[in-house]
């Protein structure tokens, strides 16, 4: 057998999908037919460019002992402690130059080697299937010597006919992996760029009279509660159901009584596709969707999309993820009341979608297709309208269609993200609804929805949104016909998203918008010894988008963030409203809570509330006094009614008090145990009794300090030292500034105002405090100031007011803006030092942190945490950590109240340390801990690729009074 010594890469820029590799089929975890993984350590060597070494590797007896190991399934850049590379983050940019087909000499390639044996029983009759589940960018395979052939279309599965090849022992496998090809043109999908084997390589015994590829045809008839199972297969054979007795050929359609499969009751019917040759179990789930009315119904449903965009992600192991990681993703969407995936920006592992069956979630499938970093060149020669690519479109859509197709789960097919327009997509989209007419076809490029069902659009903002739901939007007339989704929206970057609640109640308020789904799921950090978690640039990256790959709404170690908690309330699937809830002008109409009675409405589209058990409790100033069950009926989908809560306990302390209402699983289900929260709501019962006292004390001045009941002051400043005992290391004095998060700047390409930048152009970050006077009066210490930023006429008249009743201390903060503000404040408070403080307790709301528009779930209650664990440890550090609505907070042996409530925040790092922070390890705890009470704080949206808080979130610069109680709690 020869080898070319002279190798030829030209299949490298080859804009073939590839040769050699078997039509695509259904894929299936498992059968009765032999499998033996091939995952484990390979042998692997390193060349910088795709041509640097010959094909003798490939040969039997080739002697790989000095070559390095690395794991498959994995990405060589994330192995090796750096010696393989790096790797590469960039949104939409190519990292290597554009000219299509062609990419750069230097092209990183890696050669696999796995010499592997059968098992003693492995059959001696049949053939054999090599398959390979992903493979990033290019593969060249042999085995024994033989090349099988080349492949591209990196998240796709790939397999070769390999039965006349294999031998009982040493069989030689070899994969030459180049990271650029021109494959790479169409996977430019906003995530790392990590070349390797990165999912499983199996070995396949395929005996006679095997199955070959099937399709799973399962409706339902929501008219009749019927089923209708049909198995179209290449290989004749029979159906089993045995829950459903059905035993049918192939191709034989079978009606019977079924419940139907849907996301919020996932039924599944175990059966068997039982061929000459081999048992492959089936999951059926009945479920019929179909574009009618305007809408997406399922089983005569329109659904509302209540989702998340999800790339393939862990902070160590890159796209490489095993089963659990799968499950824990689904777990936690389901737990948090998500309930649709869309598969950004190509398909998944497919055990994921077996998980997404099986637990329960909608969910659109994407095919591995984005040119994003075309639109640098307004689209030309963009691959997707250039007949020469759209054979490597047909197969990546064909690849995607025919793996997936079993699935109920999937709703619909994508065509791909961010890959302009072109003849390409409309032949994608025209296979596609030649081959499964019982799908819909998804691509939010096609604004005309020339090509797809529906009308999809990303990062839409809510009044545009608005008027797309009264169907004011206009566009042709085929589109003004479709739904609504979007496909992306509320970019989960930094501190955020805000601003979710207001587009809830837009989809809920109008038929045609049926929902969106979450940018996106998880942070793409990459483990980091000495930065915690690496984004982009941290590896040298000539190009690259800084933590743009951190938008997730669970950090890279899969801790949920605040703007999970945030979503999981605004979507809950039970709404229950009473006086004092978020929705307070629908409460005075129910009249909630005061005379006893909360709104219970079913927010469900398929399920009642069997499923669910409901609980009050009472709260007095934040703790339980009494709690019981509370007798909901089993509302249908879509339907309320007024509970009766009982007569409220007697308690004669007279303080704040309110009703918290729950609604938990009832039993323990497959995604959560019994007893988890699904939904709450929370209302007053009173009005809260505001700290006040009689200003009986006098200061008193005397060597250069000022008495004024437990406190003391420096006489020449006003500055506060202490309180009872308790030193305060830095005077409680105005603050306005924020570090600025990920949505407070923007993104460079958004047209409306980025008020990050502004604060820090008008100079928000460095203001000056100068003392106007300190005037010790008969009842008052009274402090005057100005406040303003270097090099401006603008600025804030403050009054510091102190008073006390010999025990207490009160603060009146009063502020006055001065000049012409054109923009808000980040923040508007005093900000002071406490050389001591850990311990944190607080009444108001938590236990999480909040801002003005992504509040809903701060529970107001007594809660208890530690300065440490009030941070929010965002991948790029910013402003984190407030708490809404507290009426007092104790730390530091100080006690403080607040009128009227306040927002409240405690760090061991100045804000100005956190602003200049890149990562978590950039912020060292200090001798001092930072303490800020704030009057108001704006709000955060979604700007980092979206819209900016609401004007009603705005923190505007206008006059404004507030004051805080100050005791000791030693």
């Amino acid at each position: 057998m020869s080898f070319r010594t002279t190798p030829s890469v030209d299949y490298v820029e080859d804009v073939s999908p590839g040769s050699g590799a078997l039509p695509p089929r259904a894929w299936y975890a498992s059968s009765d037919a032999r499998s033996l993984s091939l995952n484990g350590s390979w042998r692997f060597r390193l060349s910088a460019t795709a041509g640097a070494e010959d094909d003798s590797f490939a040969a039997e007896g080739y002697d790989a002992g000095n070559w390095a190991e690395v794991t498959v399934p994995g990405h060589w850049v994330l192995q090796g402690d750096g010696a393989f590379g790096s790797p590469i983050y960039t949104n939409h940019l190519y990292p290597f130059p554009v000219d299509p087909p062609y990419v750069p000499t230097e092209n990183p390639t890696g050669d696999h080697l796995r010499v592997f044996d059968l098992p003693s029983d492995w059959p001696s009759d049949g053939g054999a299937v090599l398959r390979f589940d992903g493979v990033e960018s290019c593969a060249r395979v042999w085995l024994n010597g033989t090349e099988l052939g080349e492949f591209k279309g990196s998240r796709l599965a790939h397999e070769f006919a390999v039965g006349e090849l294999l031998k009982p022992g040493s069989n030689v496998l070899a994969v030459r992996v180049h990271q650029w090809s021109a494959g790479s043109y169409l996977e430019d999908q906003d995530q790392w760029w990590l070349p390797g084997i990165f999912r499983d390589v199996t070995l396949l015994h395929r005996p006679a009279g095997s199955v070959a590829d099937f399709f799973v045809h399962a409706s339902y008839d929501h008219t009749t509660g019927e089923g209708t199972l049909r198995v179209d297969s290449g290989v004749d054979g029979r159906v089993l159901v045995p829950a459903l007795d059905i035993d049918a050929a192939t191709g034989e359609p079978v009606t019977v009584a079924v419940e139907p499969w849907t996301a919020e009751t996932p039924k599944l019917y175990d059966g068997v596709l039982a061929t000459d040759g081999e048992r492959v179990p089936l999951r059926i789930g009945f479920r019929t969707v179909v574009l009618e009315d305007g809408l997406v119904k399922v089983n005569g449903t329109a659904v509302l999309f209540k989702g998340v965009n999800r790339h393939e992600w862990h902070p160590e192991r890159g796209r490489a993820l095993d089963l659990e990681t799968m499950r824990e993703d689904v777990l936690l969407m389901k737990r948090h009341n998500l309930n649709a995936v869309r598969t950004s920006h190509y398909p998944p592992h497919p055990a994921f979608l077996d998980l997404c069956d099986e637990y329960g979630l909608w969910v659109i499938d994407e095919c591995d297709l984005e040119t994003h970093g075309f639109t640098e060149q307004d689209w030309r020669d963009n691959p997707v309208d250039d007949d020469r690519w759209t054979p490597a479109l047909l197969d990546r859509a064909a690849r995607m269609v025919e793996r997936d197709k079993n699935h109920p789960s999937i709703v619909f097919w994508s065509l791909g993200n961010e890959a302009g327009t072109g003849r390409g997509l409309t032949a994608m989209a025209e296979w596609i609804h030649g081959r499964d007419p019982e799908r819909l076809v998804h691509y939010e490029g096609d604004w005309n929805c020339r090509d797809t069902d529906v009308y999809s659009r990303m990062y839409a903002f809510h009044d545009e949104v608005e008027k797309i739901g009264q169907q004011l939007d206009g566009g042709t007339h085929k589109r003004r016909e479709l739904p609504f989704i979007q496909c992306e929206y509320a970019h989960a970057m930094g501190n955020g998203p805000g601003g979710l609640a207001d587009y809830q109640e837009l989809f809920e308020q109008y038929d045609r918008l049926q929902g969106g789904f979450i940018w996106e799921w998880i942070d793409h950090g990459v483990k980091h010894a000495e930065l915690g978690y690496a984004y982009g640039g941290d590896f040298g990256e000539e190009l690259h988008d800084g933590n743009f790959v951190c938008d997730g709404l669970v950090f890279p170690d899969r801790t949920p963030s605040p703007g999970l908690i945030e979503y999981k309330k605004v979507i809950e699937p039970v709404r229950i409203e009473g006086w004092g809830s978020p929705l307070l002008e629908r409460s005075r109409e129910l009249g909630g809570g005061a005379n006893g009675i909360v709104h219970v409405t079913n927010k469900q589209d398929f399920a009642d509330l069997s499923a669910l058990a409901f609980e009050w409790s009472c709260q007095v100033d934040g703790e339980t006094v009494e709690s019981g069950s509370l007798a909901v009926p089993s509302l249908a989908p879509g339907e309320s009614a007024e509970v009766k809560l009982p007569e409220p306990p007697a308690d004669g302390r007279g303080g704040e008090r309110q009703w918290t209402v729950r609604a938990l699983l009832a039993d323990d289900t497959s995604w959560a145990a019994k007893g988890h929260v699904v939904a709450w709501g929370q209302f007053a019962v009173g009005a809260r009794p505001l700290p006040s006292f009689p200003a009986t004390d006098r200061p008193v001045v005397e060597e250069g300090r000022i008495t004024l009941g437990p406190a003391g002051f420096d006489a020449r400043t006003g500055a506060l030292l202490s309180i009872g005992g308790v030193a305060v290391g830095a005077t409680p004095r105005l603050d306005v500034w924020r570090a600025p998060t990920d949505n407070d700047d923007g993104a460079e390409w958004q047209t409306d105002t980025r008020y990050g930048m502004l604060w820090r152009t008008l100079g928000l970050h460095r203001m000056r405090h100068r003392l106007v006077s300190v005037e010790a009066g008969d009842d008052a210490l009274t402090v005057r100031t100005r406040v303003a930023p270097a090099a401006r006429e603008v600025g804030l008249d403050t009054v510091y007011r102190w008073t006390s009743d010999g025990e207490r201390l009160r603060l009146t903060v009063s502020v006055t803006p001065e000049g012409d503000w054109t923009v808000p404040l980040p923040r508007l408070g005093v900000r002071f030092g406490l050389p001591e403080a850990d311990r944190v307790e607080w009444f108001g709301g938590g236990p999480g942190e909040a801002y003005p528009d992504s509040r809903m779930a701060s529970m107001v209650g007594r809660w208890q945490s530690t300065v440490d664990r009030l941070q929010t440890p965002y991948v790029r550090p910013q402003e984190n950590g407030a708490r809404a609505d507290v009426r007092w907070v104790e730390l530091g042996g100080l006690r403080i109240e607040g009128d009227p409530e306040f927002w409240f925040t405690a760090r061991r790092w100045t804000t100005e340390q956190l602003d200049a922070a890149r990562h978590r390890t950039d912020l060292a705890a200090g001798d001092t801990v930072w303490v800020n009470l704030d009057h108001g704080l704006h709000g955060v949206g979604s700007q980092s690729c979206g819209p900016g808080p609401l004007p009603q979130y705005f923190l505007k610069a206008e006059p404004v009074e507030f004051s805080f109680v100050f005791s000791t709690t030693r």
